[in-house]
């Protein structure tokens, strides 16, 4: 592939956005030879820097963004969702439009070294606001999910259309979805739950997504065999081509792996709840109270809590129910055995014998390289 090519991406300021976009950038850049500027504000950027070694790649580039949260309302230094009390989110992801300007300048200043825009940009899909600043720079904006297919459709139909908000019963269907799929309004995070359209995440996410859906292409963190109904329902709705290149490799602790590795297999639970979900003080405590009453191994992701609703003893039951070798336990272990193995193979590249999301990100780059070609034939 052209190696003179130029790529710039833009992730949202949330470690499960960050690192995602990093091990993306990493596998293009691997593949191809091509520059890949990862842009964000400063405490983001010293982030990725301690994770990776860019003197080894000096085409992995990391450019820090000028950014000022007290500009916003928020705390001094607040660049990122990590500790940040929930109900200021919404405010930080508003102020998250700040950065289209010095964006912009970054993409003309590309275009003025080099002699021509980036190839395209790969920005968060909450940064519908990137599809105007690519476009007006002479290139394209590709929007990438971090969730899987059913998630980033639940997400944007949800946030899109607020179904809740248009029937009187506690239980909706979501447009994109067939109507055998129902939510109910218990099911909804309180934000979305009492979302009307003027409210501070209505305001954000309602423009943000729809404009993201006016970008050239999808990336999607799934595995197309793992969820080919869902994503089959993304392309319906989104109206976009979508490439699943999942799922994209995380940055693992060395010591957390240090100790996985001395653990017997099938032996040791995974609880998060994301970068910008958490639970409350007293059901933590349950929580904890559950774990300790399994006396199984854990790793647990935590932030500060903020409200859930768990119970010890249920939280016990489930990690016995999940962790037995027999009846419901062992289908359950045997399907995520199932998925683990489907994920492994749509990454594998053996000769020219490759998984599905490899041959989707290898799709992907040869048709942006496509576009570039007949752009430059004709003049």
């Amino acid at each position: 592939m052209g190696a003179d090519e130029h790529i710039v991406m833009v992730p949202l300021m949330a470690h499960g956005h960050l690192i995602p976009f990093l091990a993306l950038a990493r596998q293009i850049q691997q593949r191809t030879g091509f520059i890949i500027t990862i842009a964000n504000t400063r405490l983001n950027i010293q982030y990725l820097k301690s994770t990776i070694s860019t003197d080894s790649n000096p085409k992995l580039r990391l450019v820090e963004l000028p950014y000022s949260s007290s500009d916003h309302g928020l705390p001094s230094n607040t660049e990122n969702t990590e500790n940040l009390p929930f109900d200021l989110i919404g405010t930080f992801y508003a102020s998250s439009k700040s950065l289209s300007t010095p964006v912009h300048k970054l993409i003309i200043d590309i275009k003025e070294k080099e002699g021509k825009p980036p190839l395209c940009m790969i920005t968060d899909v909450f940064f519908g606001w990137a599809v105007d600043v690519a476009r007006s720079a002479g290139t394209i904006n590709v929007t990438f999910s971090t969730s899987g297919g059913y998630g980033t459709l639940a997400y944007m139909s949800l946030w899109l259309n607020l179904p809740h908000r248009k029937t009187d019963s506690d239980e909706f269907c979501i447009p994109g979805f067939p109507d055998r799929c129902r939510l109910h309004i218990t099911q909804l995070h309180r934000f979305l739950r009492m979302a009307d359209g003027s409210d501070e995440w209505s305001r954000f996410m309602q423009p943000q997504l729809s404009q993201s859906l006016g970008s050239y292409g999808m990336l999607c963190n799934t595995v197309e065999e793992i969820e080919p109904q869902a994503v089959e329902w993304l392309r319906n709705y989104t109206k976009l081509p979508v490439w699943t290149i999942g799922k994209i490799p995380g940055v693992s602790p060395q010591m957390c792996v240090e100790w996985l590795d001395l653990q017997d297999p099938d032996s040791v639970l995974y609880i998060s709840f994301g970068s910008q979900n958490t639970i409350s003080p007293s059901q933590m405590m349950e929580l904890a109270i559950g774990l300790e009453g399994s006396e199984k191994h854990f790793i647990w992701v935590i932030r500060p809590p903020v409200g859930f609703d768990l119970r010890g003893k249920e939280v016990k039951r489930v990690i016995e129910l999940v962790l037995s070798n027999t009846g419901q336990g062992e289908e359950i272990r045997r399907n995520a055995a199932k998925i683990r193995e489907q994920m492994r193979a749509s990454v594998k590249e053996e000769g020219e014998e490759k998984g599905s999301s490899a041959k989707a990100l290898d799709e992907f780059l040869r048709n942006i390289l496509s576009r570039r070609q007949v752009q430059q034939s004709i003049g």
